[in-house]
């Protein structure tokens, strides 16, 4: 499955198990023989190096940007401005899935995660929901539920939109 990248969002409320359902997607998906790309939003900043390191040392003392790499990896951090995911997508030209963590109000195709204790209903545009991951009775028009553990469903409805 080659050609330009299915894109999907993993939203829901904070705390309701979105980072658990992305490692569980990407796991079923990449076991299908699918190269799999993740991307996560911060709402706040972040510190993109180990305090302590000699690339963080690098930022600390100025530098506009600093890369680190080794022959099986790198990691590349850029001062800027105005940074969104789809800046990224060009990042992982050998993927065939891009999953977003986050991006509730995004037109992305979503599951949204509604889990007991965290949520009680959907936050999404209904118009972008994929389908509703939950442990609770929720019966949505025109919106499919699955059940949070029923990880082969979300992997098919990913791949629908192909």
């Amino acid at each position: 499955m080659r050609g330009k990248p299915i894109v999907a969002a993993v939203s829901g409320v904070k705390n309701s198990g979105k980072t658990t359902l992305m490692e569980k997607l990407i796991q079923e998906l990449s076991r299908r023989g699918l190269q799999v790309a993740a991307i996560k939003h911060d709402g706040h900043d972040f510190t993109p190096d180990v305090p302590g390191t000699d690339s963080w040392r690098f930022g600390q003392a100025g530098a506009c940007g600093y890369a680190i790499y080794s022959p099986c990896r790198f990691q590349l951090v850029r001062q800027t401005q105005g940074v969104c995911e789809r800046d990224f997508f060009d990042a992982f030209p050998g993927a065939d899935v891009i999953l977003l963590e986050g991006f509730k109000d995004s037109p992305y195709p979503k599951i949204e995660v509604v889990r007991s204790g965290n949520s009680a209903a959907p936050v999404c545009p209904p118009a972008t929901l994929l389908a509703v991951a939950t442990d609770l009775p929720l019966t949505l028009p025109g919106i499919p539920t699955v059940g949070l553990d029923d990880i082969p469903a979300m992997a098919d409805l990913i791949l629908s939109l192909c």
